[in-house]
């Protein structure tokens, strides 16, 4: 995978992180069609912070994500945004999930930067996180 470069107006960057993060209690919640709408719910919003999902894999008790995102922007906020949007979309549609749990997220999450490690090999162990 060649390496892309993105720009704004002042900065050409290459940032690449792995995201992961978890229901509150690392409860099995993420199921039943709730996996599909937060999928969209973070596409949605990366597209309007100008980030791109290379790659994503919710799993029952957890989300994955390679993300590409603009350093002046930050990861941090790009997590916050997503964490608190789907959150708050997921527990109005979803019902069942208020009956279960105080909050959809915990207050952490796991970040890690990959350029030492080749985009292919990150993604692909994302990709197979359904397999294990």
């Amino acid at each position: 995978m060649a390496r892309q470069f993105q720009s704004n107006h002042n900065v050409v960057y290459s940032c690449q992180y792995h995201v992961v993060w978890c229901p509150k209690y690392r409860r099995r919640v993420l199921i039943d069609g709730v996996d599909v709408r937060l999928k969209t719910i973070i596409r949605e919003v990366a597209a309007e912070r100008r980030a791109e999902v290379i790659e994503m894999e919710v799993m029952p008790d957890h989300v994955h994500l390679l993300i590409s995102v603009d350093p002046q922007f930050g990861i941090h906020r790009l997590v916050r945004l997503m964490k608190g949007r789907s959150s708050r979309l997921l527990r109005q549609e979803f019902p069942w999930l208020r009956s279960r749990l105080p909050t959809l997220w915990t207050n952490s999450y796991f970040v890690a930067t990959v350029g030492g490690a080749p985009l292919a090999v990150i993604k692909q162990y994302i990709e197979n996180q359904k397999r294990v």
